[in-house]
């Protein structure tokens, strides 16, 4: 087992570990690490566009016993879930190819930028509150637009856009956060088959197909699994407000990270 395949499985027990204990898509953790571990072998100018897609590729799998914990507690709503999905798919593939014709600084800088947003939010507790108007289906379409697009984007199951939108229509946040585990699965499909076909000219580059590489997808989507449980028990062990400071620190660290590399 070489050292990358090593490295790669940690990645995946700690993201897996952190989305137990957060709640979170391992996607924000993934990425820059990925930055890192796949700049010897892939040319930096695709480098930040293959973490991206392996990332989405990843949550495809971690996704799935999200979904399926979420669904036996009968917490997804389902009917929000057909509303935001069509365009979250539409909006997710657009975003992979879109960001083909982008440059390795400016994905770099876009994810930095999200990753302090989300840093700040969970730093400061900021969350949407109920609001009494129903929203119109136009509204849901170009909601799931975004969500899909800017998750493509910045590699993530959208789980930090969609339950902050969802809590904001009047649903309540163990509902909304379980809808959004959800949608996060057509949010990873459709995002890296689009990173697949935009980088299908770069299969000898990436080590996979397009902008998505195989050893890393397989060992972190395996790695992630197990530990997931044990980072929800835990999270009941720990004040919940010091945790999510403690991990917004990380993720400023992580955004730095990105920034300098």
């Amino acid at each position: 087992m070489s050292e990358l395949t090593i490295l790669f499985l940690l990645l995946g027990s700690f993201s897996g570990f952190v989305a137990g204990l957060l709640g979170i898509g391992g996607g924000l953790i993934i990425v820059p690490i990925l930055l890192y571990l796949l700049a010897p072998s892939i040319d930096q100018s695709i480098l930040m566009h293959t973490s991206i897609g392996t990332a989405l590729a990843v949550i495809v799998f971690t996704s799935i016993s999200s979904l399926y914990a979420h669904h036996r507690h009968g917490a997804i709503l389902w009917r929000n879930f057909v509303k935001l999905t069509p365009t979250i798919l539409v909006g997710s593939y657009s975003g992979a190819i879109l960001a083909k014709y982008l440059s390795f600084d400016f994905l770099r800088v876009f994810f930095a930028l999200f990753e302090i947003c989300v840093a700040l939010i969970m730093w400061f507790g900021i969350s949407a509150s109920g609001h009494a108007d129903k929203l119109s289906r136009w509204v849901w379409s170009f909601a799931g637009y975004v969500i899909g697009l800017i998750s493509a984007m910045v590699g993530i199951g959208g789980g930090t856009m969609t339950t902050p939108f969802l809590v904001y229509n009047n649903i309540q946040i163990k509902n909304a956060i379980a809808t959004s585990a959800a949608v996060g699965m057509p949010i990873a499909i459709a995002g890296s088959i689009g990173f697949m076909v935009a980088g299908s000219s770069q299969v000898l580059q990436t080590g996979g197909i397009g902008f998505v590489n195989f050893e890393a997808l397989i060992t972190i989507a395996a790695s992630s699994v197990p530990p997931a449980p044990l980072g929800a028990k835990v999270t009941h062990l720990i004040d919940s407000n010091k945790l999510k400071k403690g991990f917004s620190i990380f993720l400023a660290f992580l955004a730095a990270m990105v920034i300098l590399f």
